[in-house]
């Protein structure tokens, strides 16, 4: 199977402008990103979809492929079935893999590598379990509910599944539940299928582009990871996760 790694990288963030371009321990965030995703087995190209002049040329400085791509994407989904497009490279599948996650393990893209080459598989997704109360009720932080075999039932902002005539404290005891990591595997027809479709009543609610794939009839396959790789999503995000990385590193 011919499977093609695309990060998204833009330049204009709300709460972290410049974020893919900012230094981290001595390279920048989208080259520790590219450099681990280039680790991983199984791909026959990497590609950075970005909207920004500044990014591609970095990127290109560097050796690696940048693909221009619109400004009025709304989504990292969008803007890698663009890059896929504008890139000219046949493939029958895509990770999706964003800009700002600089520690990502490429045991976990190579377990999605995994998942997208079954038979019959559509998209693929991450999730890890919850250990801590105080992440299960972090709206910030999407939970996921699986079925029996694996696939996701329903994800949202909100602890689930809810635990009836239970302390909140103690929903963690006897039942299992899941954290989604926000990297995904598709069939390179179904991303071009996905990103077709209207916003669905249940994505606008939980502000969840997933939730327009489920409702929509998707299958969404979901593999365990024991991995935690932070994203940066604020200057303050970076500043906490760098002693966990490099200690002793001092901005």
């Amino acid at each position: 199977m011919k499977i093609v790694a695309i990060i998204p990288a833009r330049y204009a963030s709300t709460r972290f402008p410049g974020k893919p371009l900012v230094d981290i321990a001595g390279k920048s965030m989208i080259q520790r990103v590219v450099e681990r995703v280039s680790a991983c087995k199984g791909l026959i190209a990497v590609l950075v979809a970005t909207d920004d002049e500044r990014i591609r040329a970095h990127v290109e400085s560097l050796g690696y492929r940048a693909i221009m791509t619109g400004a009025h994407h709304v989504s990292g989904t969008d803007r890698c079935r663009e890059a896929l497009h504008l890139s000219g490279i046949d493939a029958d599948a895509v990770i999706n893999i964003q800009g700002d996650e600089p520690f990502v393990e490429p045991a976990q893209i190579e377990q999605l590598i995994e998942l997208i080459a079954r038979p019959g598989a559509a998209i693929a997704t991450l999730a890890k379990p919850i250990t801590s109360a105080a992440l299960l009720t972090d709206p910030s932080k999407v939970k996921v509910v699986l079925s029996k075999s694996g696939a996701a039932l329903y994800f949202s902002r909100q602890p689930i599944p809810y635990r009836r005539d239970i302390p909140i404290a103690d929903w963690l005891n006897g039942q299992t539940y899941y954290k989604h990591l926000g990297l995904y595997a598709f069939r390179s027809a179904v991303l071009n299928e996905v990103c077709s479709l209207a916003p669905s009543p249940l994505e606008l609610a939980e502000s969840l582009e997933q939730l327009r794939w489920l409702e929509n009839g998707y299958a969404i396959h979901v593999g365990i990871t024991t991995i935690e790789t932070p994203a940066i999503d604020t200057p303050e995000d970076l500043q906490a996760v760098l002693p966990m990385y490099f200690p002793g590193f001092i901005t």
